[in-house]
């Protein structure tokens, strides 16, 4: 008799459903890869399928340049104020607020000084998740402080740059005048004859690659980071021609001269050592 028939249409068999914990998987955003998220965390969170380089937090990002137990941050203490009261979908202070327990940050910047490979540093870090990592006041003011920092202990300044948002248009020309402050400051800096590595990440936009971020006397950019003004599709939309492929990423740049080199995050600090090591001498 054949095991399957009329009989057995209707018969429902059972299976018992594996749950998977949350929390324990990544998805890239580039090529779909599931990545185990220890595997990704020990990876310095690069997918080991297609090398795309996921946003890393300032912390982070310090936890992977600096050596450990160097670290002293700077002017913690700042805050932003609203004021210009600006309301919207969102008030301003309540932006603040919610991507301040979302990230932990007082802001969207961390500095400090601390030490890469043995030379010591002065380094501010922008953090792409609190409010796109936009310069408001408290962001140009901790920029600015760590460069008179850099200025008058001499010692070397890196700034690691991700802002999507550009400036911080909830505080209006107080966001604007912390292109021409941090510009400014660093005009200083060179004057002073102080070395400044700008490091640019996925993505580093507008306002901040307008001023502080494209000053640097070495420009480094991780691989197929986004870097420019205006976004792409806004420029073809504006001009109505297709843009070359790769525009305004990492390796156009370096080709047509606009950054300095591209490194991977794996060989940032032992590439940002060898260049204080140069500076040095």
């Amino acid at each position: 008799m054949p095991l399957f028939g009329p009989k057995y249409t209707n018969v429902k068999v059972k299976s018992k459903k594996v749950e998977i914990p949350e929390g324990l998987w990544t998805k890239c955003e580039e090529c779909g890869e599931i990545i185990y998220n220890k595997t990704l965390e020990e990876n310095l969170k690069v997918c080991p399928k297609c090398d795309y380089h996921f946003t890393l937090t300032a912390y982070e990002r310090i936890q992977m340049l600096i050596d450990s137990g160097t670290f002293q941050e700077f002017d913690s203490q700042l805050r932003s104020g609203d004021p210009l009261e600006f309301k919207g979908p969102k008030a301003y202070k309540e932006k603040i607020q919610l991507d301040q327990v979302a990230t932990g940050m007082p802001e969207a910047a961390v500095s400090g000084e601390g030490k890469i490979a043995g030379h010591r540093v002065i380094i501010t870090v922008t953090d792409a998740r609190f409010i796109m990592g936009s310069m408001g006041s408290v962001v140009g003011e901790k920029i600015t402080r760590a460069i008179e920092r850099s200025i008058r202990s001499g010692i070397p300044l890196v700034i690691v740059s991700g802002s999507g948002g550009g400036a911080r248009m909830y505080e209006g020309m107080f966001s604007l005048m912390q292109m021409s402050k941090t510009s400014v400051a660093l005009a200083q800096h060179h004057a002073a004859g102080l070395p400044f590595i700008s490091i640019l990440t996925n993505p580093t936009m507008a306002g901040v690659m307008a001023s502080f971020a494209s000053l640097g006397d070495i420009i480094i950019a991780e691989p197929k980071a986004l870097i420019g003004f205006t976004g792409p599709r806004v420029i073809e939309q504006t001009i109505r021609q297709r843009l070359p492929d790769g525009f305004q990423r990492s390796e156009f740049l370096l080709e047509h001269g606009q950054v300095d080199k591209v490194v991977h995050r794996k060989e940032m600090k032992e590439t940002v050592a060898h260049l204080l090591e140069y500076f040095e001498k």
